[in-house]
Formats: structure tokens, sequence, C-alpha cells
């Protein structure tokens, strides 16, 4: 009697390619965010999309959060995007809904990056070879806290890799 074994290994490579993917339903979010809110301006978004690109390629986001703070806290509308590995088949979701008429009287439009294991793990001249197309550098601050609550509500994929985006709700 014979019996036989086998495995299957699936492995993609992420590329440029993923990256624009994911990046641009991100960046489909925030002209819909700016349609219904008069933010971020279309120059931004542009620079937005391309930053996402460039950090999703190297590997090196964490999570990145666009929308309005009001006393230093996320308000809604504000989308958070939390970057990891796919796990099984994956979900590729259109993206959209985001929520029309609420109050950003007073709040100002803010974006916010942390960023992966596999960024604070590199030796400066990775991150300076990876991260040399930067559109804009970012600086330093403090996190915002959030005044509601993150409802996961969308997951962006391609190449094995992931963009879960949560929303930031109000309670009320």
């Amino acid at each position: 009697m014979s019996s036989y074994s086998y495995t299957v290994a699936e492995t993609q490579t992420f590329s440029v390619t993923h990256a624009r993917h994911m990046a641009a339903k991100v960046a489909t979010d925030l002209r819909r965010m700016q349609r219904f809110y008069g933010y971020p301006s279309d120059a931004d978004i542009e620079a937005y999309e391309e930053e996402l690109v460039v950090f999703l390629k190297a590997g090196y986001l964490g999570e990145v959060s666009y929308g309005f703070q009001k006393n230093n806290n996320w308000i809604e509308p504000t989308l958070r995007y939390t970057a990891g590995d796919l796990l099984g088949s994956g979900t590729d979701d259109d993206p959209g809904k985001i929520r029309p008429g609420k109050d950003v009287s007073g709040a100002s439009f803010y974006s916010f990056m942390t960023y992966s294991s596999k960024y604070l793990n590199a030796t400066q001249s990775e991150k300076d070879t990876a991260l040399k197309d930067l559109p804009f550098k970012r600086v330093g601050a403090q996190s915002p806290g959030i005044n509601g609550y993150l409802e996961n509500d969308k997951t962006y994929s391609a190449g094995g890799r992931s963009l879960t985006r949560t929303s930031v709700r109000n309670y009320v």
C-alpha cells in the first residue's frame, strides 16, 4: 500500500501595484469625506495616497488615521487604517460608506501615523532607501484620543496584505 502526501505553499510577493491598489481605495474614501465635509484637499489626498504606497510597499505602516479632531480627540468622521498580513482568502471591500451630516464645526482636519515593528527594527540606511520617495515628512506628535468608539467596517487587501478600516462613531 502506498501513501502520498503533498504540501501546497502559497507565496505572494507584495508589489507596488498591490500597494497602489489599496492606497487608491483609501484615496476614494478621502474623496468621499472631502465631498461631504470639504477636507482634505485634492493635493492632500494625492500626497496621502503617495505616502501610503511608499509605506505599504516597505512594510513600514502600523496605522494611519485621517479625519477631524476637536479638543485633541478624533471625532466622527475619522477613518483609521491598520496594516496587517492577510489571513485566509481575505476580503477586498469596495471603498465608501462615509456618513454624511456629522458636525465638524470647530474641528480641524488631521492625519496621524504609527509605524510597524519592521520600521522600528530597520536601520537608518534601510529607512532612508525605502522612504526616499515620500511626498512630505511627518513630525512627531501625541496620538489623539477618541470622542466615541471605533467600529470595524471595511477591509482592503492585495498581495497577501490587508488594511483594516475602522471608523470613529459617536455614542449618540
